[in-house]
């Protein structure tokens, strides 16, 4: 994916002047707009963004977040309302497939015109439909002041000296089942946290893990296009990187705190619970779960010992590779609505990515890694920093590829089939023909 230059400040003050600090002069009129969000974890810490745009545009925001997991539900039943949302959410190309007819064109905005990356908007011909406004990051979350300790243990059989040499699947290996022989010593019940297989909890390897071998075989077949775009328009995978999949996806069952046989009643919060109570050194997951961390009762996890690995799987391009970067988090603007109404909600967003006030809102209490090129402060969340890193590294981040896996059933599919690899009553082959047989299904 090409990299963000989100620490550029080059035109930064030119392309804020483009921006609106408040209600553009033919708006006047409108005195509520309505978004619909798609982030419960942030939505009162929106609130507070409300209260400050109305003191200082005299314009109401009705901010209404959808519960977990109905976002699509809550949103076809509140477009048909006679007060729809102005501002809604789209989740990625697939999304906007869908909602394409309520999409309005948001090429002639200030809010396209300071994205850093325009290859990262939603576009149909000339037109540009969805604004990325979080560019979020997984992998491999790791505790520093324990591999630390394990890099200066007179016992340990490995040559490294810190996290930053691992740069390939064979480092992560040896060092993870050279931690695992040492557990005792460093003072953990294993390497990993558990690997969440529980209905509901799979998405960390169904979505998250099974991008990187499909990212690879994506672009080894069309180098040159992005591999959501290969991915929607495949009816059959391969799954060539199949093994390299099932290499690291051992490395995190044999060497966790948790029988594999147990997976299935295990979920994200256990996981993530683990990694905070220092149980475990390392877990799989985004740039989001450092408020999971910092959130758990006796959590021994500082600020600065948390950061990310890549998930190496073992291909050459291992030492290049970055962490997962890619964003689910698009803005649209109702087409449907009146024009003054439309943009009273670009203004919104506008003054919310410009303005100082809001600024100062996306960094310290939204944490976004908003990719504008009027975002030149990094958040104060630290793995939203480590994600800044890789962003700004000479690594090759891995698209979120798993934005154009063919449905939700699909994903389920190959989440059951590891659960049932991982309790040994399936073999790695059934995975593999699975998930090609689910595909081809669901692309029919």
């Amino acid at each position: 994916m090409k990299k963000l230059k989100i620490l550029s400040v080059l035109f930064a003050g030119i392309l804020a002047l483009s921006g609106c600090s408040g209600q553009p002069e033919d708006n006047k009129t409108v005195k509520e707009i309505y978004y619909l969000n798609f982030k419960p974890e942030i939505s009162e810490a929106y609130q507070d963004v409300a209260k400050a745009y109305e003191k200082e545009t005299g314009v109401r925001v009705k901010i209404v977040t959808a519960a977990s997991g109905t976002y699509e539900q809550t949103l076809k039943s509140e477009v048909a309302k006679k007060d729809a949302p102005v501002i809604f959410q789209l989740n990625g190309p697939v999304g906007f497939s869908a909602w394409k007819n309520y999409c309005a064109d948001l090429r002639n905005t200030a809010l396209y015109t300071n994205l850093s990356d325009k290859e990262l908007a939603i576009t149909e011909g000339d037109g540009v439909f969805g604004i990325p406004y979080a560019v979020e990051g997984y992998g491999i979350i790791y505790n520093d002041a324990i591999l630390q300790k394990y890099f200066a243990l007179p016992q340990k059989s490995t040559d490294y000296t810190s996290a930053r040499d691992i740069t390939d699947f064979s480092a992560l290996r040896a060092v993870v089942e050279d931690m695992q022989k040492n557990k005792d010593a460093l003072g953990i019940q294993g390497v990993f946290a558990s690997t969440s297989l529980s209905s509901g909890e799979q998405w960390r390897w169904q979505s998250h893990l099974a991008t990187v071998p499909f990212y690879y075989e994506f672009k080894q077949e069309k180098p040159e296009q992005s591999t959501i775009v290969t991915a929607l328009n495949s009816k059959e995978i391969s799954f060539a990187y199949n093994e390299n999949m099932k290499n690291i996806f051992d490395l995190y069952l044999n060497n966790s705190v948790s029988d594999p046989k147990t997976l299935g009643t295990k979920s994200v919060a256990d996981s993530m619970a683990e990694f905070a109570l220092e149980r475990c050194a390392m877990v799989q997951n985004g740039d989001w779960a450092w408020s999971q961390v910092s959130g758990v009762s006796g959590n021994k996890v500082k600020e600065e010992n948390i950061k990310f690995l890549p998930i190496y799987i073992g291909t050459p391009n291992d030492a290049k590779q970055g962490i997962c970067i890619g964003t689910e988090s698009y803005f649209a603007i109702n087409s449907q609505l009146s024009d003054e109404m439309q943009k009273a909600g670009i203004a919104f967003l506008e003054w919310l990515f410009t303005s100082e006030t809001g600024k100062s809102f996306v960094i310290n209490q939204l944490g976004f890694n908003a990719p504008f090129s009027t975002m030149t402060e990094l958040p104060a969340d630290p793995l939203s920093r480590e994600v800044a890193y890789y962003l700004n590294s000479e690594k090759l981040n891995i698209e979120w590829t798993f934005a154009g896996f063919p449905s939700e059933d699909f994903k389920n599919v190959l989440g059951d089939a590891l659960l049932q690899y991982a309790q040994g009553t399936k073999d790695w082959n059934y995975v593999v023909t699975s998930t090609q047989e689910s595909w081809k299904t669901q692309k029919k």
